[in-house]
């Protein structure tokens, strides 16, 4: 059985050090240069491990030959092209059972293939399984669990499909709701004023009309006839002064 596959606790300090290491990279990297960069403290000698394991460190902690060539890369596309086949030869196992797909392998997967490969126990193999996916990333190969690389799009459109919905139902809501009851009371506003000066209109439909009538005090028969015959000519005859 080949040596067990590198790993440790988080995968921040592969990243920093990968990064630090395309901008300087000394001949020899150890544990006390990690300690003077500030990059995973109490963890140097497993991140040192993992570098050592892909072939970026010889077993005297020296840059590597390979190693120069490709940190040496200034555009990114080269740098992970180049950076994803010393992953690849050092992981060669994993590449052998699953091919070009063991980039994208799921965390169970990768953590099934560690424990039974190297015979490690459970937390073990999660974390040779995060150091995989943290070099998968550097490589430009892998994509994060949450972020699945292939867009099925059914969740967009489930979405859309959602939101859609929700404005059916506002725009229904809106039109079939009926209109605010009238004001009442003191704040109400005035009717608009009858036409004809108040007058009834009585052409062609029947009219009830109560009428209130206070006579003068002292008034004679002729003060009677004359209320009356105004109220026969402007309110029953429509201005009909005929009596």
């Amino acid at each position: 059985m080949a040596d067990k596959h590198p790993y440790m606790s988080g995968s921040g300090g592969i990243t920093q050090l990968t990064t630090q290491l395309r901008r300087m990279f000394p001949a020899t990297v150890t544990a006390d240069t990690l300690k003077k960069l500030g990059i995973a403290p109490n963890n140097e000698t497993y991140v040192l491990n993992i570098l050592k394991f892909i072939g970026v460190l010889d077993p005297e902690n020296k840059k590597t030959e390979a190693a120069t060539t490709i940190f040496n890369q200034h555009n990114d596309n080269d740098f992970q092209e180049r950076f994803s086949v010393l992953v690849g030869q050092a992981y060669h196992e994993l590449f052998d059972l699953h091919g070009p797909d063991a980039w994208e392998l799921s965390t169970d997967k990768l953590i099934a293939f560690f424990r039974n490969h190297d015979g490690t126990s459970d937390i073990v193999g999660k974390r040779q399984a995060s150091t995989f996916q943290a070099l998968a990333r550097i490589s430009g190969k892998a994509v994060d669990e949450l972020e699945p690389a292939k867009s099925s799009g059914s969740g967009h459109t489930k979405a859309a499909r959602k939101l859609t919905s929700a404005k059916k139902v506002s725009n229904s809501t809106a039109t079939t709701a009926s209109p605010p009851p009238a004001p009442t009371g003191s704040g109400a506003p005035f009717p608009p004023p009858a036409p004809n000066g108040g007058a009834p209109n009585t052409g062609g439909m029947g009219l009830t009309v109560r009428i209130e009538i206070n006579l003068p005090p002292g008034g004679n028969q002729d003060t009677y006839d004359a209320i009356f015959k105004s109220i026969r000519a402007n309110l029953l005859n429509g201005n009909d002064n005929s009596v």
